[in-house]
């Protein structure tokens, strides 16, 4: 297993500068006086392909030597790492296949046709998913860019809080979502490397809670197929995420579908940014857990805005 330092997040950071945008970050005296706290939105919602998933599949993309192009990349994927990777993989003009699993949303599939990449849709389960991926693989012979258990990948997301706690400082805690565990993992990276004494916390739906249940139990404890309105939260830890969740996050958060629904809303309506319902899962364990942030600086990493505009969640009629 290779374990990424911060030594590759400044080269990544550097290699993927002139294919991202560097993201705003957003306050609300609403949400600060509902919180208690003072938040800083890092709105990634804002990025390339509209997900904080581009930096790690630039990364990824442009590292690729010379004699790998011509087969390309390939991934499995519910949405954003689908379409950030065939960004990247159009940015360097290389072929793209993407296993996507058939109930991923519409827009997201519409988006990695409109980068240039090829679908392959298979059925919304974590052994589907791996099955179908294998059989592309084969056939293609391109390069695998895991979603996030992948050192590219993480030293990559790891860009996205150097870029938060270099505009914003004396952070207390640092909330990003929690589904296979890359940006979490980007972001311990980063944290333990330049700002230990912030606290890192990850947000989990209770749908698909089983990244909770392996911090709790010390071990990875999979589910094949949660059901959850945050679409890209569904996916197990691995191995190399895992190392960076159990060595550093301070831990784990879980939220309930309403909740998430309620504070995506919110966000929707007071921030007016469109973020998609895994984003919501941070502010909403916030906003369960208001003792445990009052009074301090904490950083929310919306990861996100590729939402289906004709299937909000709060409009279920």
């Amino acid at each position: 297993m290779i374990i990424p330092d911060y030594d590759d997040v400044l080269e990544a950071h550097e290699r993927i500068r002139p294919c991202i945008h560097r993201t705003p970050v957003l306050t609300s005296s609403f949400m600060n006086e509902l919180t208690g706290a003072k938040l800083f939105f890092k709105c990634e919602n804002f990025q390339k392909a509209g997900a904080f998933k581009v930096r790690g599949a630039t990364n990824a993309v442009f590292g690729l030597p010379q004699d790998k192009l011509s087969r390309g990349v390939a991934t499995h994927s519910s949405g954003n790492h689908a379409l950030s990777l065939s960004y990247a993989a159009g940015r360097r003009d290389i072929p793209v296949a993407v296993v996507m699993p058939r109930t991923a949303p519409e827009a997201k599939k519409a988006a990695v046709r409109g980068y240039g990449g090829k679908v392959v849709e298979c059925e919304p389960s974590t052994s589907s998913r791996e099955e179908v991926f294998a059989q592309v693989v084969a056939r293609s012979g391109a390069d695998f860019v895991h979603p996030y258990n992948d050192p590219r990948v993480i030293a990559g997301q790891a860009t996205c809080s150097r870029e938060l706690t270099e505009e914003i400082k004396d952070l207390d805690a640092i909330v990003a979502p929690i589904g296979g565990g890359g940006m979490i993992s980007g972001t311990c990276l980063t944290i333990s490397s330049i700002a230990p004494e912030v606290k890192i916390y990850a947000a989990e739906p209770e749908k698909a809670d089983d990244a909770y249940r392996s911090f709790k139990a010390g071990h990875i404890i999979a589910d094949d197929a949660p059901h959850t309105v945050a679409d890209g939260l569904k996916v197990p830890l691995k191995e190399l995420t895992w190392h960076f969740v159990s060595n550093h996050v301070e831990d784990i958060l879980l939220a309930g579908e309403q909740e998430i629904i309620d504070a995506m809303y919110l966000t929707w309506q007071r921030m007016k940014i469109v973020m998609e319902p895994s984003s919501a899962v941070p502010l909403a364990t916030i906003i369960k857990n208001r003792e445990l942030f009052a009074g301090k600086r904490v950083g929310i990493i919306i990861t996100g805005g590729n939402v289906d505009l004709n299937r909000l969640p709060w409009n279920t009629n």
